[in-house]
């Protein structure tokens, strides 16, 4: 599946939540900021005969600002429906202090190396609150998540790259403390673990309403997890440093 073909498979979800009446609670987040950094970016590929190397330690990250837009419909006052896009691409430089295999290319050690890791993702949610006061709202739910991952290497005599697309079911959480009547304590995420590999992505922050159709969070976002399979196997953990814009249409 590639990134056009899966644009396609969520068009029709994003014109329907488009499309539904303005008094349903339609919300659209924005969010942005900086990657902070990498605790370990660990690949090796392919899984057998390639070269394990942690980009994140034998490389540097170029600073890099993220964003993600996630729109959702809530009906019933405890279900709802959200799609999510979120990209991201980082590039790591330097030199590899060991010759590496990657994806049957060799890159000699000592020789300056670019490495592109990207990881973009779209996700399709339905959340159900069983928990809706003036003060708490508790959900839990199921994602639908697309992977469309690319790792390349290159130096000035030569390049490799690799792609990863697939699907992947994951959990979603959700939990809001509201003490007052503008501050918001967020949790939520989507995560699941398996035999192949996990992921998380969680974030951690509060929110702040301006006005009743628009509000401001920040927090802090982590992504973290990986795949082990015949291919390829790559674990990493992203930190996140974001703001974001809550709109209530």
């Amino acid at each position: 599946m590639n990134r056009i073909s899966v644009c396609r498979a969520f068009a029709p979800v994003l014109l329907l939540l488009m499309a539904l009446p303005l008094r349903a609670q339609l919300k659209l987040d924005l969010e942005s900021g900086a990657v902070l950094g990498t605790a370990y970016n660990n690949v090796r590929i392919l899984n057998q005969g390639g070269t394990l190397v942690d980009l994140a330690d034998q490389l540097s990250a170029d600073p890099k600002v993220f964003f993600r837009a996630r729109l959702s419909y809530t009906f019933a006052n405890r279900h709802t429906i959200s799609a999510l896009y979120a990209p991201l691409t980082v590039r790591y430089k330097g030199d590899f202090n060991q010759d590496v295999n990657f994806n049957n290319v060799l890159f000699p050690a000592g020789q300056p190396t670019t490495a592109y890791y990207k990881f973009n993702s779209y996700r399709l949610t339905y959340r159900y609150d069983f928990v809706t006061t003036s003060r708490w709202r508790l959900g839990a739910g199921l994602t639908a998540k697309i992977r469309d991952a690319n790792i390349r290497y290159e130096n000035e005599a030569r390049q490799a790259s690799f792609d990863n697309v697939g699907f992947v079911p994951l959990l979603n959480f959700y939990a809001a403390y509201t003490p007052g009547n503008r501050w918001t304590v967020l949790l939520e995420g989507d995560a699941l673990g398996a035999r192949q590999g996990r992921a998380e992505d969680i974030f951690l922050g509060a929110a702040y309403r301006i006005t009743p159709g628009i509000g401001l969070k920040v927090g802090y976002r982590v992504v973290e997890g990986g795949a082990d399979s015949d291919e390829v196997y790559n674990f990493t953990w992203i930190n996140y440093a974001s703001v974001g814009v809550l709109l209530t249409l």
